[in-house]
């Protein structure tokens, strides 16, 4: 490493990343609690068909502010 370079890493959740990604485009957002929401409750999937994936990874829930879209759900499969 160069001396210039700092050595500090902060670790982010998804929820932090897109949240970022959503700022850049001024949108502003609120991060939930994990497990808060009511649409974490239920199955993702539908597990009749071969290519949905039986398990699937609750990454948390973003509340953008001001938009047409009530809440961003953000889901792992595989």
């Amino acid at each position: 490493m160069y001396d210039l370079e700092s050595d500090i890493i902060k670790n982010q959740s998804m929820q932090e990343k897109l949240n970022i990604i959503l700022k850049e485009i001024d949108i502003q957002s609120d991060i939930e609690k994990i497990g808060t929401c009511e649409v974490e409750k239920r199955d993702y999937y539908s597990k009749c068909f071969s290519w949905s994936p039986s398990v699937v990874t609750n990454k948390g829930c973003l509340k953008p502010q001001n938009t047409n879209i009530d809440l961003i759900q953000i889901i792992q499969k595989g």
